[in-house]
This record gives structure tokens, sequence and C-alpha cells, in this order.
């Protein structure tokens, strides 16, 4: 836990302001003295990486703004203008688009460490419920800005995504003709999606703030998984953790200058650089890489109701991810059993990417004989989705509730300091915790 402060006012104005506004405190407490697990790994750092490219995102958002032209006349001419005749404009557009890319790489290796460590149990429940809102707040801040460029990939994209929602009974109809601004997706739905799309970072960044005031009550889990129990357990936040975090953050850019600079357009559609036309439909709609995972789920069922649930579901599966697991233990350093689901569950959500990524299953092709049959390949690609959709959720629903019932973990340290000179697996069976301990 963060404990009770230790700022001390060196200055007459820091006591005038720490008595009005105790902003250099709070500082104070949560970058430098804040007390933090010693055997947090690399893992831990994507947590700095996210802060940072939401702050990039929202600079970069803000000067684009003032720039782009939300008109679905001038759009797609306001994008390649920003590029070619605003000062440092490429430079600007490619660090906002590839910026999105590299802010939900970063959140899916967070969340993928928080699944392996049992980040998400008790007493840290309401920290990652608050994670799963900014997931969902940056699929959304995503999808919007994807539609902005109003190239062929960006409107047709919107059409589809806009026409499931309408298939929600009672409600969706109602939902997609607000998002439209009208009957179709016209200039109306281009100025929605722009003033959203300015909108949710700023409401993200507000969740932000909740998910580190939520993660500074019970303070940081550790690979470990074992509760703090001692001082001699952790560090001080500043110089290990700023260092090492700065390193990490340093390493991350240069992966994202590699792209900025020399790949800005490798993550993207080359649809997108066609101006939209409402009257020639692309061969195959596919949305960024990001939500490739989600589109496939939705694929996967033939019935659209059902495929439009079954994609929110896989969603809102997460929210209630910390009643589903019915482990004591935390890491998966001591649940080999479930170490080996929880890497087939990351090979499945791979596979439903790659699924999302190609052509839906209904294509046929007309044979030379003039039979036209359906392409086996792409069949494939749909019944693998349909199985990886089945482990998605059965690994949620299924296999986490009872493996914490039928599982025998290894032995699990006394403390953070225990094993810290020694693999934990190799443990003495007397340092095996009681559940209470092990928290």
């Amino acid at each position: 836990m963060s404990g009770h402060s230790t700022y001390e006012p060196k200055s007459g104005f820091e006591r005038w302001l720490d008595s009005r506004l105790p902003i250099i405190r709070f500082a104070n407490d949560t970058i430098i003295t804040f007390p933090t697990p010693k055997n947090l790994n690399y893992w831990w750092t994507f947590g700095g990486v996210l802060s940072l490219m939401l702050g990039i995102q929202i600079v970069t958002g803000i000067i684009l703004a003032m720039h782009y032209v939300p008109n679905a006349d001038l759009a797609f001419n306001s994008v390649e203008h920003i590029r070619r005749d605003v000062n440092y404009g490429w430079l600007v557009q490619f660090m906002h688009a590839n910026g999105a890319s590299m802010f939900f790489l970063a959140v899916y290796i967070h969340i993928f460490r928080n699944l392996y460590y049992g980040s998400y149990k008790a007493p840290r429940e309401v920290l990652w419920i608050l994670g799963c809102i900014i997931y969902l707040l940056m699929m959304a801040t995503g999808f919007f800005g994807y539609v902005l460029p109003w190239g062929q990939m960006s409107f047709h994209g919107a059409v589809v995504i806009t026409n499931l929602i309408g298939a929600i009974p009672v409600v969706g109809p109602s939902i997609t003709t607000l998002l439209w601004g009208g009957f179709a997706v016209d200039n109306p739905t281009l100025n929605r999606f722009f003033s959203l799309h300015y909108l949710l970072p700023f409401m993200i960044a507000g969740v932000v703030g909740l998910h580190i005031w939520a993660l500074h009550v019970p303070g940081n889990n550790n690979p470990t998984g074992v509760n703090v129990k001692s001082e001699t357990d952790t560090v001080p936040f500043h110089p290990y953790y700023t260092v090492k975090d700065g390193f990490a953050i340093s390493v991350f850019l240069i992966v994202y200058a590699a792209f900025v600079f020399y790949m800005p357009d490798a993550l993207g559609d080359a649809a997108n650089y066609i101006k939209a036309n409402p009257l020639q439909t692309p061969q195959h709609i596919v949305p960024e890489w990001y939500l490739l995972p989600f589109y496939a789920i939705l694929r996967a069922v033939p019935n659209k109701l059902m495929g439009v649930l079954g994609m929110f579901a896989a969603i809102g599966t997460l929210f209630v991810l910390p009643w589903l697991d019915t482990s004591k233990v935390r890491s998966m350093r001591y649940r080999p059993t479930a170490r080996i689901y929880y890497f087939i569950f990351i090979l499945a959500c791979l596979v439903l990417g790659v699924c999302g990524a190609h052509a839906p299953d209904d294509l046929v092709i007309p044979h030379s004989g003039g039979v036209q049959f359906l392409d086996a390949d792409l069949d494939s690609y749909v019944w693998l989705s349909r199985i990886g959709a089945l482990y998605y959720f059965a690994y949620f629903w299924v296999i986490t509730p009872l493996l914490g019932l039928t599982e025998t973990p290894l032995p699990v340290p006394e403390s953070i300091s225990s094993p810290v000179l020694s693999h934990p697996a190799s443990a003495p069976a007397g340092a095996v915790a009681s559940p209470e301990k092990r928290g």
C-alpha cells in the first residue's frame, strides 16, 4: 500500500502551496517515494509507455485538429494538405496514425501481463475494471479516428460497423440514426465522429487518473503475486523504477520512430489513399489490426445479431474476470497447468487476428468449367475463427473457474524477498503460503 505521506515542504512557498493545493506532495508520493515491490520486471514498464503514448496522441491530435476539415467533400484533401503543405505536418500525421497502433500494442502487452500475473484479483478489481473502461474508450476512439481520413476503407468501414449496431433490438436503429445524423453515412456522420474522436482522449485521460489512484491504494502487484509484507520488500519508485521505465520507454520509442520515419503506412490500408466513393465498395472491408480479433468473432457467427452480441460479449467478459478466476494463487509462475492454457489463449487471439484480416467465407470463385465453388482457404479461416472464438470464451467461462478448483499449484514463497536469489519453483515445501497470505 502507498502508506502515509513522507513529504516535508522545504520552503515558505512550498508550505503555503501545500496547505492550499498539495500538488507537490501528490507528485512526491506518486513518483518519488511511492513504495514499489523490488522484484518488478520489464513487463511492468508498459504503464509508463502507455502514459507517454496517450500524451503524444493528445498533443498531435490537437495540432491535426487545427488543420483538419470535418467535411465530406474536404476531409480527404485536408489530410493530404496536412501531409504535403503544413510545416512538419507529415511528421505529426504519421506520429498520430502510428501512435494509435503503438498505443494498442502497449495496451495488449499490458493486458496479457495482468492476465499472467493475476493483477486483476482482489484487492485490485476496481483497478482492473477501470483498465477495461480505458480499453473500451480506446477502441471507440480508434474507430472514430479511422473514419476521419474519409478514404475508401474509412467510409465503408463506417458503413459496415454502424449497420451492425443497427442489428441490436429496440435501441440499435435509434443509435445508428444518432451516429449517422441522418439516414446514411454522410457529412453529419463525419462531424459526429470528429467531435467524439476529439473528446474521448480527454475522457481516457480522466479515467487514467482514476486508474492511477486505484493503483496507489493496494499498490503494485508483482511477479510472485505475494503481498508486500514489510519495507524490505519494496524500494522507492525513484530512482529505481524511473530509470528502469526510462530505459524501456526509450527502446519502445525507437520501435515507434522506425514506423514513423521508415514504414509510416505499413500498418494502414492502401485503399485509404483513394477518396471515399459510396458507389464503389472495396473488395474486402477490414478494420485496423488492433480490432481484428473482435471482427473475426463477429464474422464467426452466421447470425448478424448473435455475431454482434458475441463481439460485445468478448469485451464484456473482461469486466467480470476477477470473479471468474477461483484460484487463490495470483501468479502463473506457480500454476504450470494454467500456464499451458494461457499460452493457448494467446495463440487463439493471434489466430483470430489473422482470420479477421482475411476475406469472409461467402466468396465464390468461378471455376474454369463454369462451376462456382467455395474457396477452401477462405472457408478454413471462418472455421478457425469459430474455433478461436470458442476457445476465447471457454478460457474465461470454463477453464479459468475450473482450474482454480482442480489445479495443484507449485509452492508459493512467504514473501517477495525469499525467492530473489533462487528460482521460485525450487522453494522448499514449507514455503507454501496460506490462502490468506497469497491474497
